[in-house]
């Protein structure tokens, strides 16, 4: 089963689904998830920041979300989400799938292992080297203007950056930036499942040079919206593939070597 985190747009998506409760040692994950084919593949979709997008993105119940799509037997995890774009050749409108990732959350619960066992997950590839490939080709496929890697930034919000946390970014050379990559992305990972991030840029950041207009949640909603039917066609060529590859990847066995 291939799974899903993303807005509530994406239920359009799948045929026939039966929303399914999963309990989780960590709480009730954002939502219901709903479970259905997407081109003949099982997919399991859930909403992150909730249906009525009632958590914020330093309060999503991210441990519980991961070990939600973990019980329902999902292996591989796509996760697009929306970015603002620090450098100014990746425009709004383009789509990134990002291959590094710098963490600058806060108090977030980001690992299963809180103690008395312990466990030191290797991250330096956050993201599955099997499923990168295969969303780059889908993406161009899809007529998206895509750029194969790049880094992103996940700040806490739910506030936007300053303009010098912005131009602070920008200049350590990091192409986009989000709220939600970390800890989802490290989670998934300690649960063995690989992970893919498609991001939709929807605006640039406000460090940007020649940028004077602060971003809105009311632009990024409406340029990722607009973006839904390229998305979806991406998504139509990566499940399938995904779904026909085979797990070769050091995701499958990553914790293996975490002691």
């Amino acid at each position: 089963m291939i799974g899903v985190f993303g807005g509530s747009g994406f239920y359009d998506f799948l045929d026939d689904p039966q929303h399914v409760e999963v309990d989780t040692p960590y709480g009730a994950p954002s939502a219901p998830l709903a479970v259905g084919t997407f081109e003949g593949v099982d997919v399991a979709f859930l909403p992150r920041h909730g249906l009525d997008h009632q958590f914020p993105a330093h309060n999503v119940p991210f441990r519980a979300n991961a070990w939600a799509m973990k019980e329902l037997g999902v292996d591989r995890v796509i996760g697009p989400c929306a970015v603002g774009s620090l450098q100014m050749e990746i425009a709004p409108g383009h789509l990134v799938v990002s291959d590094q990732l710098v963490d600058r959350t806060w108090g977030r619960a980001g690992t299963f292992y809180d103690g008395p066992e312990t466990r030191h997950l290797a991250f330096a590839d956050p993201y599955c080297s099997e499923l990168r490939p295969l969303a780059v080709k889908a993406c161009r496929a899809a007529g998206a203007e895509t750029h194969d890697g790049g880094t992103v930034v996940v700040i806490q919000g739910p506030r936007f950056s300053s303009r010098a946390e912005s131009a602070d970014f920008a200049g350590s050379g990091w192409e986009i930036i989000n709220m939600t990559q970390a800890p989802e992305t490290q989670l998934i990972r300690e649960l063995e499942i690989c992970y893919v991030n498609i991001a939709v840029v929807t605006d640039y950041d406000t460090g940007v040079e020649g940028e004077i207009e602060p971003v809105t949640h009311a632009a990024v909603l409406e340029r990722f919206n607009a973006t839904l039917g390229t998305l979806r066609q991406a998504l139509a060529g990566l499940i399938p593939a995904a779904a026909k590859t085979p797990r070769q990847c050091q995701c499958a066995t990553g914790m293996q070597a975490a002691g």
